[in-house]
């Protein structure tokens, strides 16, 4: 055999070999592509999951109980968790179901983590745990790791003896507790704010169960029937500003606002032209006030108005403050605070009359949070943020 051939048949092989490395580097590319892929898609679902299971703890921090003065958070906790569980169950990783330990002696380090931040935008703070009453935010961690979940399996890189990789997420949701002020909601909405103020001793006592417990709301039947529910009362009108002629009303927009005025923002609450009088929100400034011009006071004319929202939750600002007399009066506000109307009289004695509220939780968009950790509102929250 010529040597000519046998160099030939030498490259042919050396190229056959050649040919056979690039095709195993390619198979393994494509393998190790694959299974990276598959990861990425885990990690995204996993994510989710979080996202979700956050979210739908975060509701439970609008709690029910603190209306009748239980501020522990047990339950709203206890719902929270139950919450997280099935919300990170039903959004699949990878086929399975993920399950979460539902950590319910809130431990740093578990699953589900009830805690408070004072800043959402601030992503460097650490939560605290040290008041229940103040917890306003929830991390949930989803896992696929071997003690949880199993790992995510992977396919072609059990060539090389690795089973599965561990992946874990985790959301921190929140709500803002601490109202600094309200805008006019992106959506174009009405803010749920009625254009009565309440003084700040009556519902300091209201909140220190020192009034009445007179009537019930039933959530369930949205019905109204006389007895206790542990949730305390308080009469909107007539309350003593020490300001002749004047009962409470405040003028949200317009300072010549009409009765009709009132009688639309008791009905459709307050809207983006209401507040572009002030600026375009009803915000507190650097000493934590706000004014308002006061108005005549409450009508006979409104009690169709107001006997129509009745167990509807509202936002009512709350003042410390007020000097001058009818239209002149000039309201001095420092909170804003969720309540339904129960009850409306307002014809015969002075006496007689009442607009008799209690404590709601209002949800609302537009909200502004406080600058500072004062408190500036009562029962009323913005809707749940996904926060980190």
């Amino acid at each position: 055999m010529s040597p000519h051939r046998i160099q030939y048949r030498g490259r042919r092989g050396a190229a056959a070999i050649f040919i056979l490395f690039l095709m195993v580097v390619l198979i393994g590319c494509v393998s190790l592509a694959i299974d990276l892929g598959y990861l990425n898609v885990a990690r995204t679902e996993t994510q989710r999951s979080a996202d979700a299971a956050a979210m739908a703890a975060a509701w439970e921090l609008i709690d029910e109980g603190v209306l009748s003065g239980d501020v522990s958070m047990a339950t709203a906790m206890e719902n929270g968790r139950e919450q997280a569980a099935v919300y990170a169950a039903a959004n699949r990783v990878c086929t399975r179901n993920p399950a979460i330990d539902t950590n319910s002696d809130n431990s740093p380090d578990g699953d589900v983590v009830f805690g408070t931040l004072n800043d959402f935008s601030d992503h460097s703070e650490v939560m605290t745990y040290d008041n229940p009453a103040n917890y306003n935010v929830v991390r949930v961690r989803v896992r696929r790791t071997p003690d949880m979940n199993g790992e995510v399996p992977v396919f072609f890189a059990q060539i090389w003896g690795k089973e599965g990789y561990p992946i874990q997420a985790e959301a921190t949701a929140g709500v803002l507790k601490n109202i600094g002020g309200l805008r006019a909601p992106e959506s174009g909405e009405n803010l749920d704010l009625l254009p009565f103020a309440l003084d700040l001793d009556t519902w300091n006592a209201l909140l220190a169960q020192e009034t009445t417990d007179d009537w019930t709301w039933n959530a369930n039947t949205k019905t109204i029937t006389p007895g206790s529910d542990g949730v305390y009362e308080c009469n909107l009108f007539p309350q003593g500003t020490g300001c002749p002629g004047n009962r409470g009303t405040v003028d949200v927009g317009n300072p010549n606002n009409s009765t009709a005025d009132l009688k639309r923002q008791i009905l459709e609450g307050v809207s983006s032209d209401d507040l572009d009088f002030h600026g375009g929100s009803l915000e507190f400034d650097e000493n934590g006030q706000l004014f308002l011009n006061g108005d005549t006071g409450i009508s006979a004319g409104m009690k169709e108005e107001l006997a129509s929202i009745m167990g509807k939750p509202k936002i009512i600002p709350i003042f410390n403050h007020v000097e001058g007399p009818g239209n002149n009066a000039q309201y001095t506000i420092i909170m804003f605070v969720g309540v339904r109307v129960l009850d409306v009289k307002l014809t015969g004695s002075m006496s007689s009359k009442r607009v008799i509220i209690q404590p709601a939780n209002v949800v609302t968009k537009g909200v502004i949070p406080a600058s500072s950790s004062e408190v500036k509102s009562n029962y009323v929250y913005s809707y749940p943020l996904l926060i980190r």
